[in-house]
């Protein structure tokens, strides 16, 4: 499977008009089947439709448990995740399937994270024999209560169903669902991000925005 390319620096001016989508794989399995999926979305939004693309993966950068007394600046690899999360426009979230839930690894990473959220869209993977909606309703229940907007499907891999023994995916109606999230997420994300930027600028009382007006 092909690498995504990763970004590390930026010209503001020089990228206005992309959208900056940040992948989190949730899982902590080699070759995991939701971090495979979630890569393809990744590359597909890059190569298909422009965007600018990262991926943290929580397997390679462990975030500490949740602790608020520590700042980013304690840890390197919470300041390396903020620096990211500060960067990205949307997001996609990638979790196993474990007993009907996210990942503790995910819920971590979104109990470190809330503020950053607000005004952003996101996009949900989950691996699972079951479909995994009771994970991607956690997940969006979570993104919610930070004031971040949900795209109102996911995708539902189911392992060796969907990918062959070289980790090729080989489900068709799997890969129109891969192109069809990257697709959307990187359209309505642009569409929420200006908006969302034009009402933090403005004075307009009746917004959504205007709460988190500086």
């Amino acid at each position: 499977m092909a690498k995504v390319q990763h970004i590390r620096k930026l010209d503001p001016q020089a990228t206005a008009g992309y959208l900056n989508i940040l992948g989190i794989a949730g899982s902590m399995r080699k070759n995991s089947y939701s971090t495979m999926a979630l890569k393809s979305v990744l590359k597909t939004a890059s190569e298909s439709y422009g965007a600018q693309v990262q991926l943290l993966d929580l397997s390679q950068t462990p975030l500490p448990i949740y602790d608020p007394t520590l700042s980013a600046a304690q840890d390197s690899k919470l300041e390396a995740a903020s620096k990211l999360v500060r960067w990205a426009d949307a997001f996609i979230l990638a979790s196993p399937d474990y007993h009907g839930s996210m990942s503790g690894v995910m819920k971590n990473f979104l109990d470190h994270f809330w503020e950053e959220f607000s005004g952003k869209t996101f996009g949900y993977i989950v691996a699972s024999h079951e479909k995994g909606l009771t994970v991607m309703d956690q997940m969006r229940t979570a993104v919610r209560q930070c004031y971040g907007w949900s795209v109102p499907y996911g995708i539902s891999t189911n392992g060796e169903q969907d990918y062959d023994s070289n980790g090729e995916l080989r489900n068709s109606r799997l890969a129109k669902r891969i192109n069809m999230l990257a697709r959307d997420l990187t359209v309505y994300g642009k569409i929420i991000r200006d908006q969302f930027k034009l009402d933090l600028a403005g004075d307009e009382q009746n917004t959504f925005a205007a709460h988190f007006r500086q």
